[in-house]
């Protein structure tokens, strides 16, 4: 097996150091501190601020760690919170809809499966956390794109992935589709994603109102529909209910 990779373990040493430090530290402070050489040092802290990871102070000439780094390290907070926070609502949930439940967050234009739980039965049942699945096809991507402008933009102007035949993918027609969202709150699709499984989805706020995340139930079309097609309502009122009281204990005060 190949070893470490000796320039990440330095960087690494860097932002750790940066991370420590009470101010800005300038290169010949991170060199002494490390046991570099001046221009190892130089090299690896410009690679660094290309990256995001280390700004460097106009003024000073010093650094300190960069805007892109402490979004990782939030993101990564965010989404722990988000998990943690729902833990029990997602049991209930899927007790009361015997069905399973889902909770994701937008990366990279997808929706992360951060939590799931199975339906509350004997059938085999795959965890699917950590999963990556498209927004344009899902109850929970549909929930996530109509609220972020930011993750809407992810998806150009081009047609979009077909997966069924109902798969929406003409951008007009998805804009119309999130349009509705935004009106009733919730997101359903219909074998979308996949022939004979419906979802319903809702979205799952923070502080002042922000969508950080979305829950949802899936299932077999015959139990989350009814008999014209359209999700069941008692259903839909369970996942609503489910992700507002999610969004209460992260703080968004208007649920």
């Amino acid at each position: 097996m190949p070893g470490p990779v000796q320039s990440i373990q330095r960087g690494a040493a860097i932002l750790r150091l940066l991370a420590r430090s009470s101010g800005r530290l300038g290169v010949g402070e991170i060199a002494t501190s490390l046991g570099l050489p001046r221009g190892t040092a130089h090299g690896l802290l410009r690679t660094l601020q290309l990256v995001g990871f280390v700004e460097q102070d106009d003024a000073t000439g010093k650094y300190q760690l960069g805007a892109a780094l402490l979004h990782l390290g939030t993101s990564y907070l965010d989404v722990n919170e988000l998990r943690s926070r729902a833990i029990n609502w997602a049991d209930a949930l899927a007790a009361r809809s015997c069905e399973s439940v889902k909770i994701g967050t937008v990366l990279d234009g997808q929706v992360l499966v951060v939590h799931h739980v199975f339906r509350p039965d004997d059938s085999l049942q795959t965890l699917d956390v950590g999963s990556l699945l498209p927004m344009h096809a899902t109850a929970l991507g549909k929930v996530l794109l109509a609220f972020d402008s930011g993750a809407s933009a992810t998806l150009g102007a081009g047609p979009l992935d077909a997966f069924t035949r109902r798969t929406i993918v003409e951008p007009r027609a998805l804009a119309r589709a999130l349009a509705a969202i935004r009106e009733v709150g919730w997101a359903a699709q219909v074998e979308e994603m996949t022939v004979g499984e419906a979802a319903v989805a809702a979205p799952i706020r923070g502080h002042g109102g922000l969508v950080v995340g979305a829950m949802g139930i899936t299932g077999a079309v015959e139990r989350i529909c009814d008999a014209k097609g359209q999700p069941n309502t008692a259903l839909v009122t369970f996942v609503r209910d489910a992700a507002r009281a999610v969004s209460r204990d992260l703080g968004a005060s208007r649920w």
